[in-house]
């Protein structure tokens, strides 16, 4: 269940205060004081006036700020998030209204005309917000753009996809990073929320790409191990035996993953990375970063 609004509104009216002017911060509170009162021509006015008034710089927040963060809203992770980006969601939550019919048609209105950057912090605020399950649907409309930036906002680090999507939104969500290439990894529940599904269609992709030689990114293997069957099992084999260094890596993590005694048998013949793994020198953020560069 997500906070109370006023919940976050404290923490991040905290987090903005010592990184304001004076003149940014009082537009602030007037604006938020006009939003309360259920002005939605004001609020509407205020929200796309935002970075101009508040500037786009990264909050940068401490270490501190972002366990507070958790804290607060579990899985919540604002690392990158701007100052504009914070002030825009202090606006939506000081909506008078909240019910789940009125929140709803307003994020409507600023979804039909909001630019780039009003998107991304409309999709970042969502696991904020009251009525998840009312903004489902808006959600996975997000993972259907081309825009990374858009997407991005959904499907990294961002709790919202691996609470409320099901399992056909989590597979597309999933494997739609492959096709507009983006990481896997910054996305929340990436293994939690694995499925027997969603590593045959990873297998399915990975054969595709095989077929036409072009390179498989290392990380798909982490949908497949825990769900691999004989033949995702014949692939992990195959790549264990003629990847690259980092490709192979992958494999025997991804079979170090997997609970069929096959995966167990095939991985003892590689016993200096089922050893790298067991002393945890092998993880899918190391193998991140090598594939990556």
């Amino acid at each position: 269940m997500n906070p109370p609004c006023e919940q976050i509104l404290e923490v991040l009216s905290a987090w903005l205060k010592p990184r304001l002017d004076a003149a940014s911060s009082t537009w602030i509170q007037e604006r938020q004081a006009l939003v309360r009162t259920n002005d939605k021509k004001g609020f509407f006015l205020a929200f796309g006036l935002t970075p101009r008034k508040v500037g786009k710089a990264d909050l940068a927040l401490t270490a501190d700020e972002l366990t507070r963060a958790v804290s607060v809203r579990p899985g919540w992770n604002p690392e990158g998030w701007s100052v504009d980006q914070a002030v825009r969601s202090l606006l939506v939550l000081s909506l008078p209204d909240q019910d789940a019919g009125s929140l709803v048609a307003t994020l409507n209105q600023l979804f039909g005309t909001g630019e780039v950057g009003e998107l991304v912090a409309l999709y970042q605020m969502l696991p904020l917000l009251p009525h998840p399950s009312a903004h489902i649907l808006r959600a996975a409309e997000g993972i259907r753009t081309n825009i990374k930036a858009v997407f991005c906002a959904v499907a990294h680090r961002n709790p919202f996809p691996a609470e409320q999507f099901s399992e056909d939104q989590w597979n597309q969500m999933v494997l739609k990073c492959q096709f507009i290439d983006v990481p896997m990894s910054p996305i929340v529940g990436l293994d939690q929320r694995a499925n027997p599904r969603l590593a045959s269609m990873v297998v399915d992709f990975i054969h595709e790409r095989w077929a036409a030689k072009r390179r498989v990114p290392p990380e798909m293997w982490r949908c497949v191990g825990r769900y691999a069957d004989q033949r995702g099992l014949d692939d992990l084999k195959q790549v264990l035996t003629t990847g690259s260094p980092v490709d192979r890596q992958a494999a025997a993590l991804a079979l170090s993953e997997c609970p069929d005694p096959v995966a167990v048998q095939i991985l003892s013949g590689t016993s200096d990375l089922e050893q790298a793994i067991k002393a945890g020198t092998i993880s899918w953020s190391s193998i991140d970063e090598s594939s990556r560069g």
